[in-house]
């Protein structure tokens, strides 16, 4: 067993970390349990401690409860004020402001707030940071094109980023990067409380850095494709990113997994699925 003073660094460590990303509440094993209690037992023995600490204490909650300012309150009678308040404390949240690895101009959602279906990407990039709205640019012009052929609008679905905040590189132009797990993690708390509030019946992650945020998986898009997964209780759907189709040739075998993806969640949805709409993409007789 790790000794105390060996141990006592990494576990709070780790309980700052899950802190300043928002969780209230964290599940600990035996040792790290013990080494909390002694940690209490040293810190209650001091001089300094007994003339500050009240008797009736009984652990250090401190250690897991974050403070006030990176707790989200969901606030407002409509899903559009529920979701209007959570764009308010997003843009000063503690735990993104304390990365300092992200830019300032916050892209947070777009669409229906009530919608059944909801599509989440990973991070803005120039264009989205520009018009403030996700999947702007090309890659935004793609996806409009697969909404419109389920027979949808942006207006009817709600589509939001892992990562609120466009990820910061030097001397930064137009180019983007992916944001890193802690970035993704600092934001998580949000899209669970959109998600919260939208109560989509369907989520689409569009790309492996979406996926990843989510489901923690850092396999392929190709081997988590093409079948459900959970996120919140809800049936998820993992496809490829609109950028990757814009990425390859003419072939169609990309666009035919999409769709097929697509065409799973539009059966999820109960919508009505044309034999037109099932033959997008496939080869001709």
């Amino acid at each position: 067993m790790m000794s105390f003073d060996m141990a006592q660094p990494s576990v709070i460590d780790y309980l700052k970390q899950l802190q300043q990303q928002g969780v209230s509440h964290a599940e600990i094993d035996d040792e790290a349990r013990g080494i909390l209690r002694e940690f209490y037992r040293r810190g209650a023995a001091s001089p300094k401690a007994r003339k500050s600490t009240p008797s009736s204490a009984t652990a250090p909650s401190a250690a897991v409860t974050p403070p006030t300012e990176t707790k989200i309150s969901i606030n407002g009678h409509s899903a559009a004020e529920k979701i209007s308040s959570l764009k308010e404390q997003c843009l000063t949240w503690a735990p993104t402001k304390a990365l300092r690895t992200l830019r300032d101009k916050m892209v947070f959602s777009t669409g229906n707030p009530e919608a059944d279906l909801m599509l989440i990407g990973e991070a803005p990039g120039y264009h989205e940071e520009k018009k403030q709205e996700p999947f702007a640019g090309p890659a935004g012009e793609k996806l409009d094109q697969i909404v419109k052929a389920m027979g949808l609008s942006r207006d009817e679905i709600y589509i939001s980023n892992v990562c609120k905040f466009r990820p910061a590189t030097k001397n930064q132009t137009m180019g983007s990067r992916k944001p890193s797990p802690d970035e993704m993690a600092a934001n998580l708390p949000f899209l669970r409380a959109e998600i919260d509030v939208v109560k989509p019946k369907v989520i689409i992650a569009l790309g492996g850095t979406a996926t990843e945020g989510l489901l923690e998986e850092s396999k392929a898009v190709s081997q988590l494709r093409n079948a459900w997964h959970q996120f919140q209780g809800i049936p998820l759907r993992v496809t490829y990113h609109p950028s990757y189709l814009l990425r390859q040739s003419e072939g169609t075998s990309e666009k035919r997994m999409v769709w097929e993806d697509m065409l799973a969640a539009m059966e999820k949805l109960g919508l009505p699925v044309s034999e037109k709409q099932r033959r997008y993409f496939l080869p001709k007789e």
